[in-house]
């Protein structure tokens, strides 16, 4: 048996998400899975560091899979990679690919990943960025959502800011680094989230708390009493899917 991990990027606009689903095809897991069983003759499912929902996109979201034969003779990956993305649709392409232990897994065995928000605050929306960022015209108060930010960095019980109601395992996460800043055109605001593990929708709905928080709709004061509260109530909207990236995956 071989066993390969595989760093994949991939615009999310027009399909529902990443894991594959039993009433639709159109998911990213799928089409992978697809072309390599194509390439590789025999069935291959992969496992993903994690889910990212509709209309999420990837820098480097990070997969394993098994097979039975060789992917590819050695030093010859280049080659292997380039019949992959060739049959792959242009909006996803799988960066690299390379033999891991057999019990390696891209969920399990992650330490850290980095999540990125982008809003574009030009004045009317940089139509070229619509799929890949949340415009907001209205100007943002920085330095109020630098200072809610680093409220939020530590170790804490993010229950307020998960969608998922009913999940039974812990809420506990750890944030290690919130990076608040411009891009070279001060035109994109990123918003960069580094931490163990997050809950499900977490960083959207951190996003779109400090949103609020710009907006001077909430204030930095607030934040202490969202987290105590373990209330999703207490929190801030969620923030539209187009303007989050998955960064990397760290092991």
């Amino acid at each position: 048996m071989y066993s390969y991990k595989c760093v994949v990027s991939y615009e999310g606009t027009r399909y529902n998400g990443w894991q594959k689903q039993g009433n639709t095809t159109n998911t990213i897991q799928e089409k992978i899975e697809e072309i390599l069983t194509k390439a590789l003759d025999e069935p291959i499912e992969i496992a993903g560091s994690g889910r990212t929902d509709a209309g999420v996109h990837a820098l480097g979201q990070v997969f394993h899979f098994h097979c039975s034969k060789a992917a590819f003779e050695k030093d010859h990956s280049d080659t292997f990679l380039n019949d992959v993305n060739h049959h792959l649709p242009k909006d996803i392409r799988i960066l690299s690919i390379n033999a891991c232990h057999e019990r390696f897994h891209a969920r399990l065995n992650a330490t850290t990943k980095t999540y990125q928000y982008r809003i574009d605050i030009s004045p009317y929306g940089n139509i070229f960025a619509r799929n890949t960022s949340h415009h907001i015209a209205t100007p943002l108060d920085i330095e109020a959502m630098k200072a809610s930010a680093n409220l939020l960095i530590g170790t804490h019980d993010f229950k307020s800011f998960c969608s998922n109601k009913r999940m039974k395992k812990s809420s506990i996460r750890t944030i290690y680094n919130i990076d608040i800043s411009l891009d070279s055109t001060n035109e994109l605001l990123l918003l960069t989230y580094t931490g163990n593990g997050f809950l499900y929708n977490m960083v959207r709905i951190l996003t779109g708390t400090l949103i609020e928080i710009g907006l001077g709709l909430r204030k930095p004061e607030d934040i202490p009493n969202m987290l105590k509260g373990c209330d999703r109530g207490l929190a801030g909207h969620t923030a539209p899917a187009q303007g989050l990236f998955l960064i990397s995956v760290t092991y």
